[in-house]
Order: structure tokens, then C-alpha cells, then sequence
């Protein structure tokens, strides 16, 4: 039990380490990739987005108590205008580690402002996250479509489900 808790502790620790503002980029850059790859109609969602909030890397693990984190970019444009950290924590039965991205499309310039003149904003509160789910044929739901704030989470294996944004506090770094 102690061997588990040191490797929750560690899994944790190694997530919290800031990366450079290159790191990054470069993480976020690889995981855009990795989601046009996996879904043509987010990459189409996503080309009319006001804004992508892209965590390339959130690790989540528990043993009772568990958390989450990650750090990534607000894309503008295609280009990098700002850098955050995702983070929230759990109590419950959980026991195992995780990591996926997490991505964030802002449709309309008003949540996009919204979110970017926010102090530390928390999913479900600050704004309601629809989550992306993939029908027949790859579609997306067209009522998550028409939402002003649309989140995707996926691994290298592609989209997950049964999983939400809800409860994550997001906060801007100084980089």
C-alpha cells in the first residue's frame, strides 16, 4: 500500500512540474496533430472555434483521494496568446493512473472573452463544458455543435467518454 501511495505521490509530483513555454508548445502542437487524426469533424469545429484551450498532457491518479493535472495553451488563431494549468480532486473509490488530453473549442468571441478575463475558471460553474461525444459516422452531435463552449478528451487510442470537464479549475500561468 505504501509502494501505491509513493507512486500516486510521484505521478502527481511529475505532472505539477512546470514545463517551459517550449515544452509546451511543442506537447500542444503534437496533441492538435493527434486530434485531427482522430476526429474530422472536431478538426472542422475547431477551424471555426474563436479559441482552442489545449492540455496535451493531464495526468490523473488516485487511491481514495485522487487529482488531476495538466498544463497547456490558449490557441488564437492557430498561435500560442497564453498558457494555463487544469486541475481538480476527487474523493472516492478510484485506484490507478491515467493521462489523456483535454481540449477546449470557445465558438463564439463572448465565451472566449469570458474565459480569458476570468480569475481562475472552473468548468461547470464559470461555464458549462457540452462534452463531445462522436455519433454515427463520426459526426458530432448537433446539438453539442451549436454550444458556445465544446471540450474533447482523448488518448492516443482516441475519443474517451464518460468523463467530464466538470469540478476542473482552470488558471493562468506566467509564462
Amino acid at each position: 500500500m505504501r509502494t501505491l501511495i509513493s507512486m500516486l505521490l510521484l505521478t502527481l509530483s511529475l505532472g505539477v512540474q512546470a514545463g517551459s513555454k517550449e515544452e509546451i508548445d511543442a506537447e500542444v502542437k503534437d496533441a492538435v496533430h493527434a486530434f485531427n487524426k482522430h476526429t474530422s469533424a472536431g478538426r472542422d469545429l475547431s477551424k471555426k472555434a474563436a479559441g482552442m484551450l489545449v492540455f496535451p498532457n493531464v495526468i490523473k491518479a488516485g487511491i481514495g483521494i485522487g487529482g488531476e493535472y495538466g498544463e497547456g495553451a490558449l490557441l488564437v488563431k492557430g498561435k500560442p496568446v497564453a498558457y494555463y494549468n487544469i486541475a481538480s480532486a476527487s474523493i472516492g473509490f478510484q485506484l490507478g493512473a491515467q493521462a489523456r488530453s483535454q481540449i477546449v473549442l470557445f465558438m463564439t468571441d463572448k465565451a472566449l472573452a469570458d474565459f480569458r478575463g476570468s480569475e481562475g475558471w472552473k468548468a461547470g460553474v464559470d461555464g458549462s463544458v457540452a462534452l463531445a461525444t462522436l455519433g454515427a459516422g463520426g459526426a458530432i452531435d448537433s446539438e453539442t455543435a451549436k454550444q458556445p463552449i465544446i471540450g474533447f478528451i482523448f488518448s492516443n487510442k482516441g475519443l474517451m467518454y464518460n468523463l467530464t470537464f466538470e469540478g476542473s479549475k482552470i488558471s493562468k500561468l506566467d509564462k
